[in-house]
């Protein structure tokens, strides 16, 4: 890759900066998103089922916006669709503090899905274009990272906001503030120059949609669309399956709801030393080791924290189920955009993200299903840890190790 001005480190820092505050917003909305699916239960009067379909149908907007945006950002560019998905993120969340139904809220909830799930493997792909391939992983990795940050801004609104209004408004301001600082996000956006590697390849923009997508299955990336596939499917299924619903389990463990925004807020402190060392190890020792290590991490702590029975086993299996859960997902970053040459790289790290997205609508709805039924917490959770093993051994035998590589 050529060296420009996107690769020198003070504009790399600087991308960097820019693409993490977007990041970081857009992890709070999802933060809060478990937050206020326990205060509307308590509001609304929820279902668990109901309680699933508001996560699940966030979801089903990444999924949507993933595919749509991601294949767009090989024919408009990075820079466009990492503005277009964060003005349509931000306007949707800040007007869904004031629905008073369920169907517009969930409405509402889908577009902000649309772009987040849009935004996420552009922005991991303009930031892979625009540096170089000693510390590409490394820069990804400390990208993702601002999502940890972003969580534990939410934490902080939900534990302090959230209980200093009454149960019908805490939510709603919650929401607020997650939306009107996205603003200052799209401004400094605006003068974010877009990839290099997407400026120079001119004949890439001539080419067919279909063309792109026909390519990703193409048999020189089959394998590793496969792989990924497997891979985004098995993490995005177990995190948002026990994520959004980490706040309601704590309460259904018998704290009440102030007591676990506080536990949470402990744990999700956890998910930075998970990144800060995954950005460490992917550039030492590659991204299939940062991938297999911390998702086996992941199925230990998600099975222990499932049949935990003290507080203290589940505090502390809870903060070593952020550190490696969030830690994999800055390698599934760094590792997706890499599978790919630029003409179809939006186009095939879109396409993963919407497959996993998939796992993300079905992780919650099973969750709120299996405990109407009367499962218990312990057997939900052993189904996740199943599931990151499947995906763990996907990348075993499909994945190839990208370390350092070039990219095309």
């Amino acid at each position: 890759m050529t060296t420009s001005k996107a690769t020198q480190p003070v504009s790399r820092n600087k991308l960097l900066g820019v693409a993490g505050v977007g990041w970081l917003f857009d992890a709070m909305d999802v933060g809060i998103l478990s937050f206020v699916i326990a205060a509307l239960a308590i509001d609304w009067d929820l279902t668990k089922t109901e309680m699933g379909w508001i996560g699940s149908i966030n979801s089903i907007g990444m999924a949507v916006g993933a595919l749509v945006f991601g294949v767009l950002a090989d024919k408009v560019g990075r820079k466009q669709i990492f503005m277009w998905t964060l003005v349509l993120f931000s306007v949707a969340s800040g007007l869904s503090a004031f629905t008073t139904t369920l169907v517009a809220f969930m409405l509402l909830r889908f577009l902000v899905g649309m772009g987040l799930g849009g935004e996420l493997p552009v922005a991991s792909t303009l930031v892979s274009e625009s540096v170089e391939a000693k510390e590409r992983g490394r820069v990804v990795v400390l990208l993702e990272s601002f999502w940890a940050a972003g969580w534990l801004v939410a934490a902080l609104i939900s534990y302090f906001v959230i209980p200093a209004f009454d149960q019908s408004m805490g939510w709603r301001v919650a929401l607020l503030l997650t939306a009107l600082p996205a603003v200052y996000a799209i401004y400094i956006r605006w003068h974010l120059p877009d990839s290099p590697q997407f400026t120079v390849k001119v004949e890439s923009k001539k080419r067919s949609i279909f063309q792109n997508i026909g390519d990703v299955w193409s048999k020189k990336y089959a394998r590793s669309t496969l792989m990924l596939w497997i891979l985004w499917f098995t993490v995005v299924f177990s995190y948002y399956g026990m994520f959004l619903w980490l706040p309601s389990v704590m309460v259904g463990k018998g704290f009440d709801m102030i007591t676990s925004f506080k536990y949470v807020l402990i744990m999700t402190l956890a998910q930075l030393p998970g990144y800060f060392t995954a950005a460490w190890f992917i550039e030492k020792f590659g991204r299939k080791f940062v991938l297999i290590s911390y998702l086996i991490g992941t199925a230990v702590s998600a099975f222990i924290f499932g049949s935990a029975e003290t507080m203290e086993i589940l505090l502390v299996s809870g903060m070593f189920l952020s550190f490696f859960n969030l830690g994999a997902w800055g390698a599934l970053y760094a590792y997706t955009p890499e599978q790919y040459p630029a003409n179809i790289r939006g186009t095939g790290a879109g396409m993963a993200a919407a497959v996993g997205r998939v796992g993300g609508i079905f992780g919650p709805l099973l969750v709120g299903s299996l405990l109407t039924a009367g499962y218990e917490i312990g057997f939900i959770f052993a189904i996740f840890c199943g599931a990151i093993i499947i995906g763990v051994i996907g990348v075993i035998f499909l994945g190839k190790e990208t370390k350092q590589m070039e990219l095309e």
